[in-house]
């Protein structure tokens, strides 16, 4: 198989491999650089990025702020490569934290959990490129048309299917069900969709395929109904590079099948997370949270069965929390490089 160069707009990546953002911490400056030296894409995960500020605690906002910028120019101290940002759209100050990403130059801002319907105002007049998560030719077209209200296309679209790991965008009864739409005619179908578009205005949307992405013949597949890219995430964790402590990549080494878990986030969106203790004492009478980080709109530390900040933070330093994760991770059972990653996906 002979993959292609992935081209948004006037960058080129010549591994059409888009690292996925994986938060709180899991994907930083050190993750994305690796990636990005292997001629792919990297990507700093935004959510929650101050978590190791010494204030965030009391001044979160300002700490997520503040490291945004560090990660941002750390990466680029480690590699002249493509360097995006994830930024959740369903968290609080959205439009402060990706404002902060442009003005730090990052190459891309990739969005979603929620539709970010407000990034073509954001980057307006910079070379930031924008690339929405859609699970559906449905949430693609709504966007495509909200964009098209600001004189602008997305520069790439990432469709994400029922296999990936943390936030979905389909219905939980879908997902217990085993009820969801494959990956592959999901992208089937938004390549359709764009196509019009594309012929409209003369500009190219490349369509990139995520969620439970594990071999080459996953791309092998994907590409022959039309994906230009792919968003890899879970691979990356058990690497060297990755951020995250030494035991939270043990998770996903040592995770059973049957470990695997669907979970209401209290994002209020179906996640898929690896079975923890955390989790399961949530489950039963909940982990109430001590202190507020006020990383949600209209969040209720009262009501919400557990903190998710609190727990993602514990999960990443190697404490038991809250470990997202794509499905069928049995072939994910050792610690590697990136380079090994890479090397096994293309050949």
């Amino acid at each position: 198989m002979e993959l292609k160069e992935l081209r948004i707009g006037d960058l080129i990546a010549k591994i059409p491999i888009i690292q996925g953002g994986m938060g709180i911490g899991v994907s930083l400056s050190s993750l994305a650089s690796a990636v990005a030296n292997e001629g792919g894409i990297g990507t700093i995960s935004g959510v929650q990025i101050g978590f190791r500020e010494p204030d965030f605690a009391t001044n979160p906002i300002e700490a997520n702020l503040r490291a945004i910028g560090k990660e941002i120019r750390k990466a680029r101290e480690k590699t002249k490569g493509i360097i995006a940002m994830n930024i959740m759209a369903a968290i609080t100050n959205y439009e402060l934290y990706v404002k902060k990403a442009v003005e730090e130059k990052i190459d891309l801002i990739i969005s979603g959990a929620g539709l970010p319907l407000a990034l073509p105002k954001l980057v307006k007049g910079t070379s930031t490129k924008i690339v929405p998560i859609v699970s559906s030719a449905k949430a693609a077209k709504v966007i495509i048309k909200s964009y098209l209200k600001h004189d602008r296309l997305p520069d790439a679209i990432v469709v994400e299917g029922p296999l990936a790991g943390g936030h979905l965008g389909f219905k939980m009864d879908e997902m217990l069900e085993n009820k969801c739409m494959a990956l592959k005619d999901i992208v089937k179908e938004v390549k359709e969709l764009i196509g019009s578009f594309e012929a409209e205005y003369n500009f190219k949307i490349p369509v990139i395929a995520a969620g439970g992405i594990r071999s080459k013949e996953d791309l092998k597949e994907l590409s022959e109904v039309g994906a230009d890219g792919f968003q890899v995430a879970s691979l990356f964790v058990p690497t060297v590079e990755c951020d995250a402590d030494d035991k939270f990549k043990l998770a996903y080494i040592n995770a059973a099948e049957d470990d695997e878990m669907i979970i209401k986030s209290p994002v209020g969106m179906p996640a898929r997370a690896i079975r923890t203790n955390f989790l399961t004492e949530s489950m039963v009478s909940g982990n109430k949270a001590s202190k507020c980080y006020r990383c949600l709109p209209g969040c209720n530390p009262a009501s919400i069965p557990y903190c998710i900040s609190a727990g993602l933070i514990d999960a990443v330093e190697g404490r038991d929390g809250l470990i997202f994760a794509g499905a069928n991770l049995k072939g994910v059972n050792k610690l590697t490089t990136v380079k090994e990653v890479i090397n096994n996906l293309i050949g």
